[in-house]
């Protein structure tokens, strides 16, 4: 994990995990769901976790090491916090022991994502700072730069759900460390979620019931996100790339590709989570909804009630209530927000346009909060609403796609019509070749604002649904053979 290189350019890499390649969708789900149904009961979490490990480990083995370790000190402290009675009481007492054990579960998890997540940022900053000060020799000189291990953003993050939810006395610890190893590793979200908490899915590790219905959802789920990443979000991405990486542009490109790369974040991400909760189902597991919309939203604040639900979820429940949410007065309930938001633009990415990003949103919220419900925002009306929020939420995905605040700020200068490029020599008209790609924007907006989410549409399979989901899986395949462009965005978090 110390490396010259970047593992994500490998295609072993891309071959194992990614969800819409080949490799995955005609050889290793199929032997997976083959062996973990033909195997006993008892040994379904061991061939689980050894399959989990598998996949993880096809990008480089070190990351299991890695993981491996997060999980058995993790399973450590569980064992030792519950080795005293835990009542969920208000004000309830903590032993030293068990305080220590949590304090242990936290320092070290923290400690690896700060490591492989931030190493290479703090160096890259610090020698940043020394140069403009105007004193080079102050730079840190370093030989390695650390490969980021896939996934760890999010494995950390449900690894320590475990040890805080034992001891705040809202989940049975776990006594098999294979069923243990089995909850942290799960091939279908370990590598980008959703984050699944552990009193989410504590009794389903205990017993889950498989069904056929079950299986024709996960399968419909899986089919409808494997389209959404295909047909949508790697049209899109085509789009967004082109502009994004132009050295100049004009207005309309700029609000062209925005559009187009507002759309790819939000179908390449909820399409993987549509896949990994169908998988879950095809396993037995009813893995919780991630995506509800969050384009539709009239608000930044629904939005987050919207947008990667177990992100929110986790950050509202494990940091913004224990830094007091909103229990200690406005000014405090505002400093929360914005630390909470801050902290969740630096889980997404270790650079300061994630910081821009974070900041953005934290201050939209306790903005929205200050005018509270009676304001003249509050007042107009909701399609206005959504198309403001949108708008905002879209400007935010500047700093979220930039290499860095200084291309995040000459995009934004594209946006607002202060631009270098050429007139007439507009990339958009040198893509009439290619006019698809901006049909496939128009399909995905109609798409966005009109159509029943997958989670909701799926509850009920009927004939002319598993028609139109066999054509979708089919066509989405087919593409596949033709596609070179492929990535998964929030695979490098």
């Amino acid at each position: 994990m110390l490396s010259l290189g970047d593992s994500h350019d490998s295609p072993r890499w891309f071959l194992a995990v990614v969800f819409s390649s080949h490799l995955f969708v005609f050889y290793f789900l199929p032997l997976a769901l083959l062996l973990y149904y033909a195997a006993p009961g008892r040994l379904r979490h061991v061939l689980l976790t050894a399959l989990s490990y598998l996949f993880y480990g096809w990008a480089n083995p070190l990351f299991v090491v890695l993981m491996g370790f997060s999980t058995a000190v993790d399973y450590w402290c569980g064992r030792v916090i519950s080795g005293e009675p835990i009542k969920e009481v208000p004000g309830s007492v903590r032993s030293r022991h068990q305080k220590a054990a949590l304090a242990v579960s936290i320092f070290t998890n923290l400690s690896l994502l700060g490591f492989f997540k931030y190493f290479n940022f703090g160096v890259d900053s610090f020698n940043a700072l020394a140069t403009s000060l105007g004193a080079p020799d102050w730079q840190w000189d370093t030989f390695f730069r650390i490969t980021l291990p896939l996934g760890i953003s999010f494995y950390t993050f449900q690894s320590m759900s475990y040890t805080i939810d034992v001891y705040r006395g809202h989940a049975a610890p776990i006594s098999n460390p294979i069923d243990f190893a089995c909850y942290v590793s799960m091939f279908p979200q370990l590598v980008a979620g959703p984050i699944i908490r552990f009193h989410e899915v504590a009794r389903q590790l205990e017993h889950r019931e498989h069904s056929l219905e079950k299986i024709a959802r996960g399968t419909a789920l899986f089919s409808l996100g494997l389209a959404k990443k295909v047909l949508l979000a790697n049209s899109c991405g085509l789009l967004a790339d082109v502009v994004f990486d132009a050295g100049s542009r004009d207005c309309l490109d700029a609000w062209i590709g925005l559009l187009a790369y507002s759309f790819q974040i939000y179908f390449d991400f909820s399409g993987y989570s549509d896949m990994a909760i169908g998988l879950g189902l095809m396993l037995g597991f009813t893995f919780p909804k991630n995506f509800d919309s969050p384009y539709r939203s009239a608000s930044i604040t629904e939005f987050w009630q919207r947008w990667h639900l177990s992100l929110s979820n986790w950050l509202r429940d494990y940091l913004y209530i224990p830094l007091g949410g909103n229990r200690r007065g406005p000014s405090r309930t505002y400093a929360n927000l914005a630390m909470v938001m801050l902290l969740g633009g630096l889980w997404h990415g270790a650079a300061w346009t994630f910081v821009a990003w974070g900041a953005l949103h934290g201050t939209a919220l306790a903005v929205e909060r200050a005018l509270g419900k009676q304001s003249l925002y509050d007042r107009l009306p909701r399609p206005v609403r959504v198309t403001i929020t949108f708008l905002v939420v879209a400007i935010g995905w500047v700093f979220f796609r930039s290499n860095s605040l200084s291309n995040a700020g000459d995009f934004l200068r594209s946006l607002a019509g202060v631009t270098t490029s050429v007139p007439g020599n507009s990339l958009l008209s040198g893509m009439t070749h290619q006019p698809w790609l901006l049909g496939w924007l128009l399909v995905a907006a109609i798409v966005t604002w009109t159509a029943p989410q997958s989670w909701d549409w799926t509850r009920r399979i009927t004939i002319s649904r598993a028609a139109v989901l066999v054509g979708l899986f089919w066509i989405s395949l087919l593409l596949l053979t033709t596609q070179s462009f492929n990535p998964f965005i929030y695979f490098i978090f």
